[in-house]
This record gives structure tokens, C-alpha cells and sequence, in this order.
């Protein structure tokens, strides 16, 4: 589904990712972890098409197509979702009119009406309250009730395939475990056919959702590949073992 083939990437003609191959097949959950500052985050955001960074050599393919051809919105239609470490605030749009936007342009077949019963439900199994609907884009919204407002966007839009970033960073113990259960229930939707790429730092977030396959990115490269086991290895040893 998605295949990451010996990415390098710059910034302002600095080298940030180096010869990054990655392959997310169909129904397939990977981990990706690392120390601060590895580049984890910066190939979330060059998925997504960020065009601060550029990528020097090397191809991005999701589904058959070359993201590197296409603006972040194709990418979207696409079937690619990309949550943020650091949502971003977007004053004077509510929730509600920026999700029913970002809805019918993905499903232009489908009617309002459409949209506010699946809105419902999804707030509903979130736990999310109905103030929600008329608040500002994360403005003013805590970190956990950023990430909330992430995991409501990915379980409304139901993409192909989701890269999640750091969604654990800031979240207490319930809020992770209401989180987790809303990546599972998209990963169950749709036969299993859906793939993600979880980036994160820490096992507890694995405890809930279970990766078949683990890598560790230090200093630009992914240096390690393993199952779930290399993930617990990593939360007793931490990453100096590594280098």
C-alpha cells in the first residue's frame, strides 16, 4: 500500500533523512520509534507533502501512485491521512464546518445529512462532547483534546492508510486507552484492508495497538527492523545499545 524507497531529504540543504525504505502492505500495523530528533516526524511530514522540505532522491508510492507527483490534497483523496505532534489551531472554523467540508469533498456523493449522523456517532464512541461541534479548530483545546479531535477526523474521513504522530504525547492514561480504541476501530473497519504507521516513543501506546513490524530511525536512517519483541527491548535498554 505504502512503499518508502531510499528516501533522502533536505532542509534549507541540510540532510535530515538518509536512504529511508519503508513497505506498509494492506492490513499491516507498523511502529516506527526513535530517540529525539532522529527524523521521524520530518518523514510524516514529507508524506504529507510539506513542501519545506526537500526530498533529493529516492520515491514515495501509495497505492500504485507517486505522492511525490501530487499536491497534499490528491494525497488525501488519495486515501492518505497524516495526524500532526502538534495540531495545528485554525481560529474562526468550527469543528463542525471544517469536518463537514473535508467530508464532502472526499464523499461529494454523500448528503449533510449523511455527515451529521456519522458525526454523532463517532463523537459518540470517542467520548467526545457535543460543545465540540461549534468550538474553534483546536483552539484554545488541550493536548489530549487535540489529539481526541485527530482521532475524530481519521475515524469520520476513513482513509486507506493513516501515519499517526506521537498521537500518545501529552494524553493520560484513560485518554490513551479512548485513543487506542479509536485506531482499532479503524484498523477493523473495511476487512482489515487499512495500514498504519504508528510513530512513537514509548511501548505503552504498542500495549494498545499491536505492531507486526518495528523499526528504529536514528540520525536520518532506520537502523533496526524486528517484530513487536525489538519495541519491548528498546523500553528496558533504551536506544545507546543501537549505535
Amino acid at each position: 500500500m505504502l512503499h518508502i524507497d531510499r528516501l533522502s531529504v533536505c532542509i534549507e540543504g541540510k540532510p535530515i533523512l538518509q536512504d529511508v525504505s519503508l513497505r506498509i502492505e494492506r492490513g499491516e500495523t507498523h511502529a516506527l520509534m526513535g530517540p529525539n530528533g532522529a527524523g521521524k516526524s520530518t518523514l510524516s511530514r514529507v508524506l504529507a507533502g510539506d513542501p519545506a522540505y526537500e526530498v533529493t532522491s529516492g520515491a514515495l508510492w501509495f497505492k500504485g501512485e507517486n505522492l511525490l507527483e501530487m499536491e497534499p490534497e490528491e494525497r488525501t483523496r488519495l486515501g492518505l491521512f497524516i495526524s500532526f505532534q502538534y495540531p495545528v489551531e485554525i481560529p474562526g472554523v468550527t469543528n463542525e464546518e471544517f469536518l463537514k467540508t473535508a467530508y464532502l469533498a472526499l464523499y461529494p456523493e454523500s448528503k449533510e445529512s449523511t455527515f451529521f449522523d456519522l458525526l454523532e456517532e463517532k463523537m459518540k464512541a470517542l467520548a467526545i462532547p457535543s460543545s465540540f461541534r461549534e468550538r474553534f479548530v483546536n483552539t484554545g483545546f488541550s493536548g489530549g483534546e487535540k489529539k481526541k479531535n485527530e482521532m475524530l477526523q481519521l475515524a469520520l474521513l476513513a482513509p486507506a492508510c493513516a501515519i499517526l504522530d506521537e498521537t500518545d504525547s501529552g494524553l493520560d492514561i484513560d485518554a490513551m486507552r479512548l485513543i487506542a480504541s479509536g485506531v482499532r476501530a479503524f484498523l477493523q473497519e473495511k476487512s482489515h484492508d487499512r495500514g498504519l504507521l504508528v510513530i512513537t516513543h514509548y511501548q505503552r501506546l504498542l500495549d494498545h495497538i499491536p505492531p507486526d513490524h518495528v523499526h528504529v530511525m536514528m540520525g536520518g536512517r532506520i537502523i533496526r527492523s524486528g517484530g513487536p519483541e525489538l519495541a519491548l527491548e528498546l523500553e528496558k535498554r533504551g536506544y545507546d545499545w543501537l549505535t
